[in-house]
Order: C-alpha cells, then sequence, then structure tokens
C-alpha cells in the first residue's frame, strides 16, 4: 500500500458543526440510555461549577473586613474554603462516576453492534477491508473515541458552567471590566475552528496510515516462512519504515496543532488581563468610582479573572479529544452505515435431500466483469459423489460457494431440492452444508468446542467423531483431552491432524451435503492415508462436491465433472473419461506429483 499523503484529506473530511452535531446526535442512541446517570453528570458538574466563584468569593471579605477593619471572625473564611472544597470534591467524585458507567455500557453497546454487524455483513465487506483494519476499529477506536467524547464533554459541560458562573460574578463585582474579559471569547472559537480542522484532518490521515502500518505487520506474520525463505527481510523493513515515518509525521503535526491551541489562548487571556490591570488602576484614581472598587473587590476580580484561564484554557483543548473521538468512532459508524446485512427468503428446512441444480449460471467479478462462470449447468442427485477438476482458475472453487450463498451469481439459478437459492433462509440453507477445505480455521477454544462450533457440547458425541476422524487416539494422549486448548489457528496440530479435525467438525454437524475443496493437498503419504479413510466415512449417504487435487481423492466417485475457463468441458466417470480421451485425459498425463495427481 503507498504511504498516506499527510496533508491531504478531502474538503467532506473536514467537521464542520452541523456534521459533528449530527455525529454526536447518531451517537447518543448508545450513549444516551440512561438518563439517571446523566443527571447525575449534570447536577455533579453544575454544582461543582458554582462553587468556583464563591473561592474569589471569600477574598473579597477576608481582605476588606478581616485584614483591613478586623471585624471578621477568625475562623469564618477558613472553614467556607474547606467547605467549598469538600462540596467541589464530592461532585466531581460522583460526576466522574457517572460518566464512566455511560462510557463503558455504550462502549459496550456499539462494540457488541459493530460486532454482531461483522458476523452478519454480506461477504464484500471482507474484500474491502483488511482483518487488522476490522479489529482496530471494533476494538481499539471504539474504546479510545468513546473514552475521549465522553471525557471530553464532561469537561466541556464542567468547563461551560465554570465560564458561566465566573462570568456572572466578574460581571456583579464591575461590569465594565467584565466586557474586556469578554473579548477573549470570540478570539478563543477563532482558535478552536481553525486548529480543530486541521487536527480533524490529520487525524483521519493517522487512521488510514495506522491501519496500513498494522497490515504489513499482519501480511508479515502470516507469511514469516515465505519472507525468510526469499530473504526479503530488508525489504519488508523498508516497507514498514516508509508507514512508520509516514506515521511519525502525522503525530507531530497533530501534536504541534493541538499544542497550538493552549498558548494562543493564554495570550489571548494576557493581553486581556494587562487591559483590565491598566482600567482598573484609572477606576481607583477616579472617586465616584473607587468606592465601589475596595482592594478585596479588585483582588476578588483579578483571581476570578485569573481563574477563567484555566477553563478556558480546557475549552481550547477539548477540541482535540472531541475531533479525535468523532474521527475514531466514524470508522465505526461508517462500518454500520455502509456495510449491508446479508439477505435471505423465508424457506426454512429441517434437512434435506440433497439435490442440487445449477441453471445456466454466470460469475463475472471486477469493473471488467470477466466472467468467472460462463453459463454453466449442472445437476446433482441426492447422495451422489461429484468431482470438480480441471485447471488452476477454472471456476471451481466459485461453482461450490455459490451453494452456501458466499458467491452470489452475476445471472442463472441455482437449487437446492428444487428451491432457488434467494428464497432459502441463510441460517437455514447452510445448515445443510458441512466443508472441509485445504485451509483449516479453529479457534483458540478446546478440542470439542471447535468439533462442536455452533452447537452444544456432547462429549459422548465429540468423542465418537474424534474416533471416526482418526483423531482420538492423540487427543487422548493430551493431558486434557478433549478440553485441551488449541492456540491459535490450532498451531500446536499437524497438517493432517487439523485436517482430521475439519472432518470431525463436519461429522459433527451431521449436514446432508458435504463440500471437499482440496482436503488432502499438501498432506504426506500417512496423513493421506488416515484423512482418506475419515473421508470415506464422512461422504457416506451424503451428497458429495470433491474439489480434487489428488486421484486417490476421486477415483470413487460417481462422476467427475471437470472445468475449463469458467465452463463445464466434459463429465463422466473416471475410466470414461480417460478412454474419451479428451481434456481429463490430457491433464492426467502431466500428473503434478506423480502418479497420485489429478488435475486441479
Amino acid at each position: 500500500m503507498p504511504a498516506p499523503d499527510p496533508d491531504a484529506a478531502p474538503a467532506s473530511d473536514s467537521p464542520p458543526p452541523t456534521r459533528l452535531i449530527a455525529r454526536l446526535k447518531r451517537l447518543s442512541g448508545y450513549f444516551g440510555g440512561q438518563p439517571l446517570a446523566w443527571g447525575l453528570v449534570i447536577t455533579a458538574t453544575l454544582v461543582g461549577a458554582l462553587t468556583e466563584p464563591l473561592i474569589p468569593a471569600l477574598l473579597q471579605p477576608l481582605l476588606d473586613r478581616g485584614f483591613t477593619q478586623g471585624s471578621l471572625p477568625l475562623w469564618t473564611v477558613p472553614l467556607a474554603i474547606l467547605g467549598v472544597f469538600l462540596v467541589r470534591g464530592v461532585a466531581h467524585f460522583v460526576g466522574q462516576y457517572a460518566l464512566t458507567r455511560i462510557a463503558n455500557d455504550g462502549m459496550l453497546t456499539l462494540r457488541q453492534t459493530l460486532f454482531e454487524r461483522i458476523l452478519a455483513a454480506e461477504m464484500g465487506l471482507f474484500s474491502r477491508h483488511s482483518a487488522s483494519a476490522l479489529s482496530n476499529t471494533v476494538v481499539y477506536e471504539v474504546q479510545t473515541g468513546a473514552t475521549q467524547i465522553v471525557q471530553a464533554l464532561l469537561g466541556l459541560a464542567r468547563d461551560g458552567f465554570t465560564l458561566a458562573a465566573l462570568l456572572l460574578y466578574l460581571l456583579y463585582l464591575n461590569w465594565q471590566l467584565t466586557l474586556i474579559v469578554a473579548v477573549v471569547v470570540p478570539g478563543v472559537a477563532v482558535i478552536m475552528q481553525t486548529l480543530s480542522r486541521r487536527l480533524y484532518q490529520l487525524t483521519k490521515s493517522s487512521q488510514q496510515a495506522t491501519d496500513e502500518l498494522a497490515y504489513v505487520v499482519e501480511e508479515n506474520v502470516l507469511a514469516h516462512r515465505i519472507v525468510r525463505l526469499h530473504g526479503a527481510q530488508a525489504d519488508q523493513a523498508r516497507r514498514f519504515a516508509d508507514l512508520n515515518q509516514s506515521l511519525r509525521r502525522l503525530a507531530i503535526k497533530s501534536t504541534i496543532a493541538s499544542a497550538a491551541m493552549t498558548p494562543l489562548t493564554q495570550l489571548l487571556v494576557a493581553a486581556a488581563l494587562s487591559v483590565v490591570i491598566c482600567i482598573a488602576l484609572w477606576q481607583s484614581q477616579d472617586p465616584a468610582a473607587a468606592r465601589y472598587l475596595t482592594v478585596g473587590g479588585f483582588v476578588a476580580f483579578i483571581t476570578a479573572m485569573l481563574m477563567l484561564i484555566a477553563p478556558i484554557r480546557r475549552l481550547a483543548d477539548v477540541a482535540s479529544p472531541v475531533t479525535r473521538g468523532v474521527a475514531a468512532l466514524e470508522r465505526g459508524l461508517g462500518l454500520l452505515d455502509g456495510t449491508p446485512a446479508e439477505t435471505g427468503g423465508q424457506h426454512r428446512a429441517g434437512r434435506v435431500r440433497g439435490a442440487l441444480a445449477f441453471e445456466d449460471v454466470s460469475v463475472a467479478f471486477g469493473a471488467q466483469r470477466v466472467p468467472t462462470l460462463d453459463r454453466v449447468s449442472l445437476r446433482v442427485d441426492p447422495g451422489e459423489i461429484v468431482a470438480l477438476v480441471g485447471p488452476s482458475g477454472a471456476g471451481k472453487s466459485t461453482l461450490v460457494n455459490l451453494l452456501t450463498r458466499f458467491v452470489l451469481p452475476t445471472s442463472g439459478t441455482v437449487r437446492v431440492d428444487g428451491q432457488a437459492l434467494p428464497d432459502w433462509d441463510l441460517r437455514s440453507l447452510r445448515a445443510q452444508f458441512a466443508m472441509v477445505s485445504q485451509d483449516v480455521v479453529m479457534f483458540n477454544d478446546s478440542i470439542a468446542a471447535n468439533v462442536a462450533l455452533g452447537q452444544a457440547v456432547d462429549e459422548a458425541r465429540v468423542h465418537a467423531c474424534l474416533a471416526a476422524a482418526n483423531l482420538a487416539e492423540h487427543v487422548a494422549t493430551l493431558a486434557q483431552g478433549m478440553h485441551t486448548a488449541l492456540g491459535h489457528n490450532a498451531a500446536r496440530l499437524s497438517g493432517g491432524q487439523r485436517q482430521r479435525l475439519a472432518i470431525a467438525r463436519a461429522l459433527y454437524k451431521d449436514a446432508p451435503i458435504l463440500i471437499l475443496d482440496e482436503a488432502t493437498s499438501a498432506l504426506d503419504t500417512e496423513s493421506e492415508r488416515l484423512v482418506q479413510d475419515a473421508l470415506q466415512r464422512l461422504m457416506q449417504g451424503r451428497t458429495t462436491l470433491v474439489i480434487a487435487h489428488r486421484l486417490s481423492t476421486i477415483e470413487h466417485a460417481d462422476r467427475v465433472v471437470v472445468m475449463d475457463r469458467g465452463r463445464i468441458a466434459e463429465q463422466g466417470t473416471h475410466a470414461a473419461l480417460m478412454a474419451r480421451g479428451g481434456l481429463y485425459a490430457r491433464l492426467q498425463a502431466r500428473p503434478l506429483s506423480g502418479d497420485t495427481a489429478a488435475p486441479a
């Protein structure tokens, strides 16, 4: 993948206020479902904000009556200050606790919704997004975005209330000086709007760069043997370094945009403070105004004004987590909005007979719409074993993937027991199929859970399936037997053992239609013997489609269907096709691996 341009961001990616508000409203469906918690947050925040002006308000009587006149009781102000901080501390604790509940509950709901959407998404999602990008969105970006936005909203409410309370107190003390302070607010707004737009663009670019960097790591972890075999470490390291450097540049630019908000805001406040001091000194020389501007009042005013700096600074900084949080959660919202769920019909069946029909079916992929299957018609009787052979790219895998609706036809109709596939309820349709492929996928769970995948674990039945798959003896040698955890994709098992575990899974499902996709490829002789023996048990009484590579896999098939360039070139028994001397016979004449290979 090319490295992203750090400065490139489409105009539509900038977060205008209307779009930001719309996104926050959308998120309220996940984070707004706890009115009691939000009520606690608002109440605690308001109480905490109202205590802020009390600090400078207590300084005025302390200076005017305590130090100057000596008429103030000794412990009055200290006790009042302790009370103010106690109330503020309790309010902060309650607000933070309630907000943490809101953030985590909302994150739980959104993350669960995203994962369920991935489980039900149409198949195009997995060609558009890498596994690392999807996992990053569901796990990390939802957590980061939710935490940043909810914390930022708490800060926005707390500092907004605090700012309002301090400004009202300043107006009460001296409205003329307060008008000067009010000039700071629009200046802060301009700074926030300008820098937050820049920050948003950089955040979106950083997300893309992070996905691409994670994808490089994922590729090299999966292909670690190939990389070492071809001595490609240096090339891959340079590829990683380029993307890593791009991400570093984006992070620095993002920090610059974020860090610039605080000093610019403080500079505006300092300028306003200088003007206030000058005017206050001028007012103190006017006898008419001096009686309203006591020493305690002036100190209270300056203290309250200086207290404005902290909430103004935090309000300026709040743009950073809000824009980062919205940008992070937009990935999740985009996944929800742009990923339709698979659709099916209403037809359901308990257990089908296994009659399959392909009627003039074509499949085309890509912008050029080059057909992978071209007007294919084929019928398979219940219980029949049909082997699909042919050169690589002939369309064999596409044909069988039509049955489970992992691929949709461009034209034509596919039927199971006479019922067109679009009419089937997807769950009911896929319950009719079991598959064993060359790419065995296992979960980081126990052997029993992997065998009974999608169903309740019946230990006796699991043991019977393991025995039928010639794997029971090996499982018995493990310390925890069938309850042994397999680790990442069953890395503790050999290739033959993984294949037999997949066969045990298919036996446990007991589906009436079986698909074998290169199920014995790349196995040694002993492993192949054990797998073939298990497959013979698995195929009994089932309609079976076999995508074959080795002759031993297809020699007992009822019929061999030879495919070439998306069409059926010929079909018949192995002996009949060899006698015909057509494509099948020619392919058999140049086997891929000794005399045990068949055309694939």
